[in-house]
């Protein structure tokens, strides 16, 4: 059921992604915040079933497959989009994106991180799975399982051999680049999966963990936002 559901999220955005496309051609602010919004969602929505489905059996294999399978999916569905406030910064730095409308996207992708924490509330009210039952009970179930000044460090890190990773990966063939980036991402996951999420998007981080934004607000914008935008900053900075 889990699966079924993340391939329909794929589906319609895909829909959506396209009709966009067509309609909207004449009003490019209007295409990119919706084209960006889409796309968000899409990595939001998939990733919050996702981490319902951590402690599946084999442990942790299922959880790793299932994250390189759809990390690839997303690669190849999702061409032209950032989802991440960190990657918009980057054309933004290198003036090849105005502010407007690097700031544009980036409410784009905040927007989307609320819209599918309350679709996949939604959707796990329902209990149509047995992953979703007791779903909605669970509160700020927080990823941070370190001090908050390893988690920062933790998360920095991550940042900057992603960022890093992506640009150095723009010469290689998109069909190899997205398997590279999704093994990539994989292994981060394994690496500090258990310490903070290993989520480094600052966008993803406030649809997974809301709660705990609203219960300990200051650390856990330090360790979820400021530390992975300032990762991208020290990777434009030293590359």
């Amino acid at each position: 059921s889990s699966l079924l559901l993340m391939s329909g999220v794929v589906v319609a955005v895909g829909l959506c992604r396209r009709l966009a496309r067509r309609r909207l051609h004449s009003r490019p602010r209007l295409f990119a915040f919706l084209v960006e919004m889409f796309s968000t969602f899409q990595i939001c929505a998939c990733t919050n079933e996702l981490s319902l489905l951590g402690n599946v059996e084999p442990k942790p294999h299922t959880a790793l497959t299932l994250t390189y399978g759809f990390t690839v999916l997303h690669g190849l569905t999702l061409a032209g989009s950032t989802c991440n406030p960190c990657g918009t910064l980057q054309p933004m730095w290198g003036g090849g994106t105005s502010l407007r409308m690097g700031g544009l996207k980036i409410a784009a992708q905040f927007v989307a991180a609320v819209l599918a924490r309350v679709f996949m509330h939604f959707i796990w009210s329902l209990e149509m799975a047995e992953p979703h039952f007791g779903a909605l009970s669970q509160g700020c179930s927080s990823p941070m399982q370190t001090t908050e000044m390893q988690a920062f460090c933790i998360e920095l890190l991550f940042s900057v051999v992603f960022q890093l990773a992506v640009l150095r990966a723009e010469s290689v063939n998109p069909k190899y680049r997205v398997h590279l980036i999704a093994l990539l991402i994989t292994m981060l996951v394994y690496a500090g999966g258990n310490l903070t999420g290993a989520i480094f998007n600052p966008a993803l981080a406030f649809s997974l963990h809301a709660d705990c934004f609203y219960d300990k607000f200051l650390s856990y914008s330090l360790v979820y936002w400021i530390a992975p935008s300032l990762g991208k900053f020290l990777t434009l900075y030293v590359f």
